[in-house]
């Protein structure tokens, strides 16, 4: 048997691979476990991998016959095939992927379905990965660990992109016989998974999505031991990371180990080589970084895809809105007071009062709820900020009453910066000034109104609504703080919204009536009556 490199289409996918023969080896099959997308077939006595140059030049290099067909020509020819097919082929997508992400998702089904997408937050890793999965909707169930405060935004985002997802999310100390389990996309979260390790394992999960992998950078620590438990014989691991590799190289170690055992070396030549490995005096340091562009090579060779917001700006709009559901701590003082919202809105409908009387009235109810929903949220978004701030450099915060800035500002301390109300004009430009010029000052909380204009914040290229302005003539305004005048760049914007609550009411409103969109590209305004008036016909509907 000689050993020969075929051209083969894939009749599962249509898409294109290659058929590897040679007679055993173990040299040759250890050559093997290097190629992208690998499978061995025992029927047929061969292994097959993906069509990538990678793989290409390296079953050259290693001697084998190739297919004639395997011409740099035919190569770029087939390769833009490639891409124009696959995006436009996943049945049942419900929303267009942006190119890169197009080809984020090819890189997964290359790889195996075991792959890094380790692109700069706010370019849609999630998004990558359920798509991957509406095109193997075979391969069930799947499970993905989050941080506890993504849970809502994966199950949000699966319904937003997948065809009629089953999605469950779990809670609590698990192990729970009674539970009736869902045969397609699990959401847990890390701190959690401990207890359901076993109960999942049961299930035989085809899928392992892995959100935020760097989290198991610690080997001593719970959550990483159960991930690594839970992910042993699940055939399929995707790692999702905005995490810089350059900056901490460690943090990665175990969830590229987890997507491809071979990408890199055991752990400490790892640490020597890449990771500044020292003695200090107390113990073995290896939070540093060495031989990064190395590093780099070898696991975009292996198993990672990263792309930058600069690298993809042709695909991107000047603004990319996203909603990130917040859990509602205190969820029962919260129904019970909109209830009575309700209730009295019901009672005064018929009346004949006055209406500056009534819509004073309705103004302090409605702030009430407002002010619940954010005391309900507040620990969530804090927790939401750190993680944001352990991969990313800069983050705008707005928000709209003084006490909320106060409690962000008491949380985070040195590495934040305020404008509010009551700030002199030098204190308000000093603030400014240390946001866009230190590199130690990472986060900047604004009140909407104070901050919202005369100030440039674009620093940064992501900014977090906590509260919501009365009108989208403020939140446009705001949000433009972030854009540099004759630059091109991506503003990413979050809305950290209580789920089901007048958050979602409000940004409902300012996002989808025609007013509103006239405020947004016309810069026309929407008179606050006018939404309240909306907004307490959202109620009574």
């Amino acid at each position: 048997m000689q050993r020969t490199a075929k051209l083969i289409q894939f009749k599962s996918t249509g898409d294109l691979g290659i058929q590897i023969t040679f007679p055993y080896n173990k040299e040759h099959v250890q050559y093997m476990h290097k190629l992208e997308g690998r499978k061995w077939h025992g029927d047929k006595k061969c292994w097959t991998c993906a069509w990538t140059s990678g793989n290409i030049q390296k079953l050259k290099d290693w001697g084998f016959e190739m297919d004639p067909r395997f011409s740099e020509h035919e190569d770029t020819k087939l390769a833009t095939k490639i891409k124009q097919v696959f995006v436009s082929k996943i049945k049942g997508l419900k929303k267009t992927l942006y190119p890169y992400q197009g080809e984020g998702v090819q890189f997964i089904e290359a790889h195996g379905g075991r792959a890094l997408i380790a692109d700069e937050m706010g370019l849609g890793k999630t998004i990558q990965a359920l798509a991957w999965l509406q095109l193997h909707p075979e391969l069930r169930p799947a499970v993905v660990i989050v941080p506890a405060v993504g849970k809502l935004k994966w199950k949000r985002e699966a319904r937003d992109w997948m065809d009629r997802p089953d999605v469950q999310i779990l809670y609590g100390a698990g192990n729970d016989e009674s539970i009736s389990w869902t045969n397609d996309i699990i959401i847990i979260n890390y701190d959690i998974l401990k207890n359901w390790v076993m109960s999942l394992k049961k299930l035989e999960p085809k899928v392992l999505i892995i959100d935020e992998c760097h989290y198991i950078k610690n080997n001593k620590a719970q959550r990483t031991k159960a991930v690594k438990r839970l992910a042993k014989e699940i055939p399929h691991v995707i790692g999702l990371s905005g995490t810089p590799i350059k900056n901490r190289p460690a943090e990665i170690y175990n969830g590229v180990k987890l997507i491809d055992p071979l990408a890199l070396p055991e752990p400490w030549p790892f640490y020597k080589k890449y990771c500044g490995l020292k003695h200090n005096g107390f113990g073995w340091d290896w939070s540093g970084a060495s031989n990064t562009k190395e590093l780099n090579k070898v696991l975009t060779e292996s198993c990672m895809i990263r792309r930058l917001k600069v690298d993809v700006l042709p695909d991107l709009p000047t603004k990319t809105r996203t909603f990130v559901p917040m859990p509602l701590e205190n969820k029962t003082e919260y129904r019970d007071a909109e209830l009575n919202f309700i209730d009295y809105l019901h009672e005064k409908k018929g009346e004949q009062a006055a209406e500056k009387a009534r819509a004073a009235e309705h103004l302090v109810r409605i702030e009430g709820l407002k002010q619940l929903a954010i005391q309900g949220k507040l620990k969530h978004c804090i927790q939401w900020i750190e993680d944001f701030l352990e991969v990313e450099d800069k983050l705008v915060v707005f928000c709209v009453h003084r006490n909320v800035a106060h409690d962000l500002m008491e949380h985070f301390g040195e590495v934040a910066v305020k404008i509010v109300g009551g700030m002199t004009a030098q204190q308000k430009d000093d603030a400014n000034t240390r946001f866009q010029t230190s590199d130690k000052i990472k986060l900047f909380v604004g009140n909407i109104q104070a901050a919202g204009v005369a100030i440039d914040l674009f620093a940064a290229s992501h900014v977090a609504f906590l509260e919501l302005p009365q009108t989208p003539g403020d939140m446009v305004q705001a949000e433009d703080r972030l854009l540099r005048i004759g630059q091109e760049n991506n503003v990413t914007v979050h809305f950290l919204l209580a789920q089901d609550t007048i958050d979602e009411k409000m940004a409902m409103l300012l996002d989808r009536k025609a007013k509103v969109i006239a405020a947004v590209t016309d810069g026309a305004d929407v008179p606050q009556q006018s939404m309240l008036s909306e907004l307490i016909n959202e109620y009574l509907n």
